[in-house]
């Protein structure tokens, strides 16, 4: 009798160890989220998703069109398409990641994610965010060497190049989310469940943590940081070197088409990088931001610049009779001022 009183006690303990372990493992990865979708627009959400389904259909639709162009092209089977058709392929990924879910929330009510599928959409969210931030820089510097050095931009940017710097950009973003997945995963989750975001953003998820995270978000704030600064760097000195050409041009049709297409590029870039920076402050110091705006910022980051990079980078550009000028070479229809071709035009 005096044995079993002493092991009851011993064999309750055991369970409730037991039992706690059991808790703590389920509840530090839980089976699935709730994405909410908009905060406050939650009635607004069905006729808010018809836009956004038609920037997600013209995004596939004209990147799609562009590979097939370069693909079946021989004549732009050269270094400078292959940036259009990373772009092209970046965006594709970009959009797609998030838009089907997307609309799935917005009109059918499918809210629940499971964990795993929510780390691979931030996953591949903000890599290829990374990447296009990449290809954007890429885009710029080749850019400059077709203006301002253009009888050396071949040999300078070849396509051993050009597939060596598409690499690395890759590698840089999977290097540098791939941690913050990492982190993410370890983190033990609370009771709550409900993500308020039309898809799995980093911060967002990490606010679900009950452990201790500002490890994530001083990683997050340090790669956003390095990744929009060193590359809006790049692209503001090559336009800055790029401008001053221009300046230089004796023509004024030829400093008013090159002062256009470049004004162009430049908003398609604001566009990309001014809402990134605003998600990216709106999650650390943003309380003041109503919520729906700031969702609805970071929708549009994910569809709009998709939406025009194929238009924008990609639209044929053809001397109109009687305008004046040498007509375009016929290698040169594709882009607008990014091709080398094109310099013919300003020189």
């Amino acid at each position: 009798m005096i044995f079993y009183r002493i092991q009851k006690p011993l064999v309750r303990a055991r369970n409730k160890k037991v039992l706690m372990s059991l808790n703590s493992t389920t509840l530090s990865h839980p089976p699935y989220f709730l994405l909410i979708g908009i905060p406050g627009l939650q009635k607004e959400q069905f006729w808010i998703a018809f836009p956004f389904c038609m920037m997600y259909a013209i995004a596939v639709l004209g990147n799609i069109t562009l590979l097939l162009t370069i693909k079946a092209e021989p004549s732009l089977h050269e270094p400078m398409y292959l940036f259009l058709a990373m772009l092209a392929s970046t965006d594709l990924v970009l959009s797609t990641s998030v838009a089907p879910k997307m609309l799935g929330i917005f009109w059918l009510g499918l809210r629940e994610i499971e964990f795993q599928s929510c780390l691979t959409q931030l996953f591949f969210t903000h890599t290829f965010s990374t990447v296009e931030s990449g290809v954007l820089m890429a885009m710029a510097l080749d850019r400059y060497f077709a203006i301002c050095w253009p009888l050396r931009h071949s040999s300078i940017l070849s396509v051993p190049v050009v597939v060596a710097l598409g690499s690395l950009v890759l590698m840089r973003g999977v290097f540098l989310v791939s941690p913050a997945c990492f982190l993410l995963h370890r983190m033990p989750f609370c009771h709550h469940r409900i993500i308020s975001h039309s898809y799995c953003d980093h911060m967002a998820v990490v606010k679900l943590a009950c452990g201790d995270t500002r490890l994530n978000a001083i990683y997050g704030l340090l790669v956003a940081f390095m990744v929009i600064g060193c590359d809006i760097i790049l692209i503001s000195v090559s336009y800055i070197m790029i401008l001053r050409v221009i300046l230089g041009l004796p023509s004024t049709e030829a400093r008013r088409k090159a002062f256009s297409t470049c004004a162009s590029h430049v908003c398609v870039i604001l566009g990309f990088y001014v809402p990134a920076v605003f998600t990216t402050l709106t999650h650390r110091f943003g309380q003041s931001i109503p919520p729906h705006i700031h969702i609805m910022v970071a929708n549009l980051y994910l569809l709009v610049p998709p939406m025009l990079n194929p238009i924008v980078y990609g639209v044929r550009d053809q001397e109109a009779p009687g305008q004046g000028g040498p007509p375009l070479p016929a290698e040169g229809k594709l882009t607008h001022l990014y091709v080398p071709q094109t310099v013919f035009i300003i020189y």
